[in-house]
């Protein structure tokens, strides 16, 4: 049996593979995916920060993402943690972004799942950070 941190592991990997079927096998059909209001990632997508469901939530890890975070994305694990059906993931991700701009942040990651399945995940980021290194010498500034 996997427990819980090997299951968001291999979630994690898929994310990375940018492949739509297989990042949906990790979701819920009613699965929510949390960021703070106004987050830099969710302006410059001209997104929601709430996604709901696992089909928008697999588009944003399959095509969104890959439009705005285009090369170099490094994601530097700080600490996997597991209690139960819930497990937290700290890291440090960069990027090149689409405009050019360099991006580093730290995040906060909380998985919930239900039945080996992630339920809700819940999102915690630098929002000021994200926003100077995201608009850095743009117009889009918020």
């Amino acid at each position: 049996m996997t427990d819980n941190r090997d299951r968001i592991k291999a979630a994690w990997r898929a994310f990375a593979s940018h492949d739509a079927a297989e990042i949906a096998s990790f979701f819920t059909a009613d699965a929510e995916w949390l960021a703070p209001a106004g987050n830099a990632t969710a302006v410059a997508l001209g997104a929601s920060s709430h996604i709901v469901g696992r089909d928008a939530i697999t588009r944003f890890l399959a095509h969104d993402f890959g439009r705005l975070f285009v090369r170099d994305v490094v994601v530097d694990f700080r600490g996997i943690y597991a209690d139960g059906d819930r497990v937290i993931v700290e890291e440090t991700m960069s990027a090149i972004l689409a405009n050019g701009n360099s991006y580093t942040n730290d995040y906060c990651f909380v998985f919930e799942l239900r039945d080996g399945l992630i339920h809700r995940v819940r999102e915690y980021m630098d929002t000021a950070r994200g926003h100077r290194d995201m608009f850095a010498g743009s117009a889009s500034r918020t």
